[in-house]
C-alpha cells in the first residue's frame, strides 16, 4: 500500500507557495549539493529578493537554515514537509499521466496546482485506487 497520509499530509500547515519552496529545495538538493537562492528562483521562475523573504518566512517557521549569500538546506522539519508536498505531486502527475492518459509536461503543470488543493481524504483514497489499479511504487 502507498504511504499513509500522515505521512502526504503532516501536521501545521503551510501556504501553497512555502510548500512551493520546500519542494524546490528538496528537488534541487537530490541534483547537487549546495542549494542556492539563484539556484530556487530560476527553478520557482522568481526573483531573487522574493527567495530571499520567503526563507526569511520559513526559517522563522523551522523549516530551512539559510546563511546570508550561502547555501539553503532543510531542516529535519523542513524535510518532512518538503517529502509530503512531493508525495503527493508524484501520486497526481503519475495518476493524470499514466492512468488518466494526460501529457507528462500537462500533468506535470496540473500536479504542481492540485498538490495544494486536494483534501487528506481525497488524496487517500486516490493512493488506494493507484494501488489497486496499478503497481505503483513510492518514487523516492
Amino acid at each position: 500500500m502507498l504511504e499513509n497520509t500522515n505521512r502526504i499530509y503532516p501536521t501545521g500547515s503551510l501556504s501553497e507557495s512555502g510548500e512551493d519552496y520546500l519542494e524546490a529545495i528538496l528537488i534541487l538538493g537530490k541534483n547537487q549539493p549546495l542549494v542556492r537562492v539563484k539556484d530556487i528562483a530560476r527553478f520557482l521562475g522568481v526573483s531573487r529578493p522574493s527567495v530571499v523573504v520567503a526563507l526569511g518566512g520559513l526559517a522563522a517557521k523551522g523549516l530551512v537554515r539559510h546563511e546570508h549569500y550561502g547555501g539553503v538546506e532543510l531542516t529535519a522539519k523542513g524535510r518532512q514537509a518538503a517529502d509530503a508536498v512531493y508525495q503527493r505531486h508524484l501520486l497526481l502527475e503519475y495518476f493524470l499521466n499514466s492512468i488518466l492518459g494526460v501529457s507528462r509536461r500537462t500533468a506535470r503543470q496540473d500536479a504542481c496546482r492540485l498538490e495544494h488543493t486536494l483534501s487528506p481524504e481525497s488524496v487517500r483514497r486516490l493512493m488506494n485506487f493507484v494501488a489497486r489499479t496499478k503497481n505503483y511504487e513510492k518514487v523516492k
